[in-house]
């Protein structure tokens, strides 16, 4: 449960000016002016203070009632800019285009890609396939995870077959765009982790009741244990 001790807004507030940041291109002076024509004087960096300490734990709590996804991976990495510098965010989906996992990373190499692989599969289970570019680190890291299998992961270095995983970051470089350039790695991590749930709620990833009659920011407030006003 999110706790909200403390805090001068109130929850609704919070959750509006988080959850319209991470689901459209906008910045925090965008939602700033926003607020402002809705009656609510709230400074842009009190909406960046809130993005860094809630997404993440809204992201973690919506894992518990994510969909399982398919056996067959496609898995690729992406480029995010904190503050100047290229950062790597590693990304899988499954074939069906639904997402598997995400982390954000400072280095692109083996050790980066294993720390993904075993994220990704701790949360999803062992994939039975796993499509990825022609990386080395990456296939050292999932050659590494097989060595210690009796029945190993199949891997298809194919360019065409991660079509999807690279249509897939734009959705997420689309959003990240307006925001400017992260000013640290944690500010940089909890915002994706809001970007990426909000990716996976328009696909439908999550099992809640009455989905089918919520729009997307219902299912975002249902998330993170409340419930939107009217």
């Amino acid at each position: 449960m999110l706790n909200f001790k403390g805090m001068r807004f109130p929850i609704d507030v919070i959750l509006v000016c988080i959850g319209r940041y991470v689901a459209y291109p906008l910045s925090y002076r965008h939602l700033e002016e926003m607020m402002e024509e809705r009656g609510v004087s709230v400074d842009h960096s009190s909406i960046n203070r809130w993005t860094i300490r809630f997404l993440p734990h809204i992201e973690k709590m919506a894992r518990k009632h994510k969909r399982p996804v398919g056996g067959s991976w496609r898995m690729n990495e992406t480029y995010i800019k904190v503050k100047g510098i290229w950062k790597y965010l590693y990304r899988a989906v499954d074939k069906q285009g639904k997402t598997v996992d995400f982390m954000l990373t400072a280095k692109r190499d083996m050790a980066a890609a294993q720390r993904f692989f075993d994220k990704a599969m701790g949360a999803n289970g062992d994939p039975n396939k796993v499509s990825m570019d022609e990386s080395g680190a990456n296939k050292a890291a999932i050659d590494a995870i097989n060595a210690g299998r009796d029945v190993p992961i199949v891997v298809r270095q194919v360019k065409y077959l991660n079509n999807i995983v690279a249509q897939d970051h734009r959705a997420i470089k689309r959003l990240t765009r307006p925001m400017l350039n992260f000013k640290s790695f944690r500010a940089a991590s909890s915002v994706l982790a809001g970007v990426e749930l909000m990716h996976m709620i328009r696909k439908g990833q999550f099992a809640i009741n009455g989905t089918d009659a919520m729009s997307f920011a219902d299912q975002f407030y249902a998330l993170a244990g409340k419930v939107r006003p009217v």
